[in-house]
């Protein structure tokens, strides 16, 4: 039986220039209604991690969370799913730093932002849970999921004195493959109800 994780890699295959005939065939068959198209799986880990804790299946919903590898592929997925292609509604969320990639994909893609919105973290997503949770609460969090010794011998590098708590737990993040997307889970299952960043919740309550 057809599920969204093969609508995605449907849509994944054809964004590298395979054909569009399965993507399409899924998306009326599921049926899709909304995509929702983020820089990384550590951000989609983050935005299934909250639509859990608030008791929502996106996929049910028809809501496929997409992760186009990196900001700048924005403008072709923009065009095989939007009005150009597949007629979907369309959303995401981005760094502060790929406004203008995404900015400019809605643009090509004949899109109009107040229609297609897509929202914009302060820093990035890994800032916005750090700021939201407390660079304490984090580093608990850390210690809990058994990395308390990787982030004391990152700690302890001097390049990192110069840094905020903040900073330094942002960087420590990125440091292993992996990390970012699992921490995406984790802070965001940490969050207190009143405490989701802006841009993630407002992306959530519009699909």
């Amino acid at each position: 039986m057809a599920d969204m994780g093969a609508f995605r890699e449907a849509v994944t295959a054809w964004a590298a220039g395979g054909p569009g005939d399965p993507a399409r065939e899924l998306a009326e068959l599921l049926p899709v209604r909304t995509v929702v198209l983020l820089e990384g799986l550590s951000d989609v880990a983050a935005v299934e991690a909250l639509a859990a804790a608030r008791g929502r299946d996106l996929a049910a919903e028809g809501v496929c969370v997409l992760s186009m590898g990196g900001a700048m592929n924005i403008a072709r997925y923009a065009r095989l799913l939007g009005p150009p292609g597949l007629g979907l509604r369309l959303t995401g969320l981005c760094d502060e730093r790929e406004r203008d990639y995404y900015a400019r994909g809605w643009t090509r893609a004949g899109l109009a932002e107040e229609d297609h919105a897509f929202f914009v973290c302060a820093a990035d997503l890994e800032d916005e849970l750090i700021r939201a949770l407390g660079p304490d609460r984090v580093a608990e969090l850390v210690r809990a999921e058994g990395d308390d010794r990787p982030l004391s011998t990152f700690l302890r590098q001097p390049e990192q004195r110069a840094r905020t708590p903040r900073q330094q737990l942002r960087r420590f993040l990125g440091t292993k493959k992996g990390r970012k997307i699992r921490y995406g889970r984790v802070l965001t299952e940490a969050l207190p109800p009143d405490a989701v960043p802006e841009p993630l919740a407002a992306l959530l309550s519009t699909v």
